[in-house]
This record gives C-alpha cells, structure tokens and sequence, in this order.
C-alpha cells in the first residue's frame, strides 16, 4: 500500500491520501480524542503524541499537529493510516454510515433570502468546496444575515494562517461578483 503525502497551506496539516476511498458522503472532524472514539483509525492517530486534529474527505485523511516536527510524526501517523487499511477494519467503529457533523438545521437565514441562500450554496458547493477540498479540508454554508455569509470551516483551513485571506479574497469576491446581496464572508 502506498500512501500519497501532500502539503497544505495550513503548516500546522498534512493530507494523507491512501488511495482507497475514505468516506463515502461527507466529511468528518475530530478536534480531540474524545471525539474519535467513533473512529478506530482517528482513535490511532490521536495515540500518535502530537496530533490534535484528524479529518476525513472523500478520499484522505487530514492531520494536524502541535508544535511537534513533522519529520518525526509522519512515519508513526504513515504506520497507522496504513495499519488500518490493512486490517480491514471499518472507518467507525459501530459501522454506521458518517453522520455530518453540522446538520441543516443549524443554519440561519431569514426566508426570504431563501433564493439568495440556494445560489450562494451552489456556489460553495460546485467552485469552493472543490478547491478547498484539494487543500485537506472543507467549508459549509453556516448563515446569511444582513448581507454577511457564515462559513464553517474544517480540516486544513480550521486555524490556517491563509484562511482569512482565502475568506476575504477568494470567497467574497466571488460570491460579491455573482450575488450582488452579498457584502461580507465571515467564518463562524
């Protein structure tokens, strides 16, 4: 099994892609090991000393450390990406399928922005999630509130040095220039 290792923009992440499928729909964040104990391999990867963040996309897993070197983490976090895999072992221990960890229902937005809101969806979901995505992390839709969207963000972009410039350049702009509405992205 040869698993890929890519940079991201966040120093702090590296994204492991194993070349199998990681998760089938979605996407899932483990902030602290009480959190994994649904994963096996979070659950592992947290056992490495200096890991405090695991994510999975659709096909990697995302992980990030303290103020440990890489040189030294990434041969344990390889070990046990790769011991999973090879044990066939489900990628939640009770064989549910990932639920996404921020549901629906939790967004906010006054209904009659709903035609605004879908369109700066499709937009986050067809142009941003994407490119994000190939950075090791996720963005979703939170609200939309007196012209300002609330984004969530998770993986590598969850405490990236860039990702209030990717926020305020890369977002804004585009959602500015195809949603007039639009005057600000915040992240939530």
């Amino acid at each position: 099994m040869f698993i890929q290792t890519e940079a991201t923009p966040n120093p702090a992440t590296l994204k492991f892609i194993p070349g199998r499928d990681v998760l089938t729909s979605g996407t899932m964040e483990f902030t602290t090991p009480d959190a994994a104990e649904r994963s096996p391999l979070a659950q592992k990867l947290f056992a490495v000393k200096g890991v405090t963040g695991v994510f999975y996309g659709a096909d990697f897993v995302t992980v990030t450390k303290d103020d440990s070197d890489w040189q030294h983490l990434k041969p344990a976090i390889l070990g046990a990406i790769m011991e999973h895999y090879m044990s066939g072992a489900p990628l939640l221990a009770d064989g549910s399928a990932p639920a996404g960890d921020i549901d629906d229902e939790d967004e906010f937005f006054d209904e009659n922005d709903a035609e605004t809101v879908d369109t700066i969806k499709d937009l986050i979901e067809t142009r941003v999630r994407p490119a994000v995505a190939n950075d090791g992390g996720d963005i979703t839709f939170r609200g939309f509130k007196d012209g300002i969207v609330y984004l969530a963000m998770k993986g590598s972009c969850s405490g990236c040095p860039s990702s209030t410039a990717t926020l305020q350049h890369g977002i804004q702009n585009l959602l500015k220039h195809f949603v007039p509405e639009v005057q600000e992205v915040r992240p939530m």
